[in-house]
């Protein structure tokens, strides 16, 4: 008698997903959900019907005008809110009411109180919620998140972070949400909560920070052709001091410079340096965050070194549009941990401390004070 085959576990049926907002989202999430074997896009939604259509026909999928809807529909497991900042936290909120794994843009909201409301509500529905902070899964990040962790600057001294690019700096760029503080535009919103989660995770956590915001340009053309301008109130540039717990008895001082009016821009640089030598990460290319970073060491006081990237932390498809891989990248590891039920990382928790540093940041600029986190 021949004994039986064992038997082999059911193929993983991919996560549905609908896609909520349709700038980035339809120019970067959609391409990745569609490569990522485990996501199946299932639908669109948009606040504005013909923008709705226009990407319904483009893609194929089918689009809801109302929310409600698209969270009642049952090929619906999961969620990407890729919105403007203001109306995340309501979205995010009736997501997971109706029990949506979700991913979310950044900032996920406009102050850290609301992002803990959210991890409360994730947490009593059983959902798994990523966040979108997607230079941890850029391969020269992993590369130098590695050689930190392996001790290769010795212990840490001073963290050096610019971010001064040009998108902003002409002043004929129509007014939008951007350009305006309560809306959760500025370069603290878009270009900060990044940075401050990549010192987070490559250093350690904010104590305190100290903070001076300025804006370049002061008004902006309304885009209705009225020929009339709006005023500017968000920050297009940043400086700021952080205070880094690496959990030593001193705290790594770290300068920030966030810009998006400096043409053409410095790109995005980090450097770290430290009792056994440095390490410096950076790019000109403000196009996308995967093509041109390069990154150097020294030790000691020696030359610094050009370093060869990591073969082990390639992509294994990379897109014109470079900001396609790493958020693939990232929704493969969050579509895993939904199908599993389990936490993601980044998540809730990781922008909570990164939007606490926005929020104290704020405070500091209009205060003129050190704020502790």
């Amino acid at each position: 008698m021949t004994a039986a085959a064992p038997s082999q576990p059911a193929p993983q049926r991919p996560l549905g997903v609908a896609l909520v907002g349709l700038g980035f989202g339809e120019k970067v999430h959609l391409p990745a959900l569609r490569d990522c074997p485990l996501t199946e896009a299932v639908a669109l939604w948009h606040h504005r019907p013909e923008r709705l259509q226009q990407a319904c026909t483009a893609s194929g999928l089918p689009g809801f005008e109302r929310y409600d809807a698209l969270l009642d529909d049952p090929r619906v497991q999961a969620l990407v809110i890729a919105t403007p900042p203001e109306p995340r936290f309501a979205l995010a909120q009736a997501a997971i009411a109706a029990g949506k794994h979700l991913l979310l843009e950044k900032p996920v909201a406009l102050e850290a109180s609301q992002i803990e409301e959210l991890q409360r509500q994730a947490l009593a529905a059983g959902v798994t919620v990523a966040v979108d902070f997607e230079y941890r899964a850029v391969p020269a990040f992993q590369q130098l998140a590695a050689l930190l962790r392996q001790g290769a600057v010795g212990d840490p001294w001073l963290v050096k972070l610019d971010w001064l690019m040009g998108s902003r700096a002409d002043a004929s760029r129509p007014w939008n949400w951007y350009s305006q503080r309560a809306a959760g535009g500025g370069v603290l919103g878009s270009l900060g909560t990044h940075a401050f989660d990549t010192l987070h995770w490559l250093v350690g956590p904010t104590r305190a920070v100290s903070a001076l915001r300025s804006t370049a340009i002061a008004e902006r053309p309304l885009a209705d052709g009225s020929g009339r301008m709006g005023a500017v109130d968000a920050e297009d540039i940043a400086l700021l001091q952080l205070e880094l717990d690496t959990g030593a008895s001193v705290r790594v001082p770290a300068q920030v410079s966030l810009a998006a009016v400096t043409r053409p821009g410095r790109g995005y640089w980090i450097e770290v340096y430290g009792s056994e030598g440095s390490l410096v990460l950076g790019s000109p290319n403000q196009a996308d965050y995967v093509h041109g970073f390069q990154l150097w060491r020294s030790r000691g006081g020696g030359e610094r070194l050009e370093l060869a990237p990591d073969p082990a932390l390639a992509f294994a498809s990379t897109w014109p549009d470079g900001r396609v891989a790493p958020v693939r990248r990232l929704i493969q590891w969050w579509a895993e941990a939904a199908l599993e039920r389990r936490p993601m990382v980044p998540g809730l928790g990781e922008a909570v401390l990164s939007q606490r540093v926005c929020d104290r940041a704020l405070q500091a600029a209009d205060s003129g004070l050190r704020q502790p986190l």
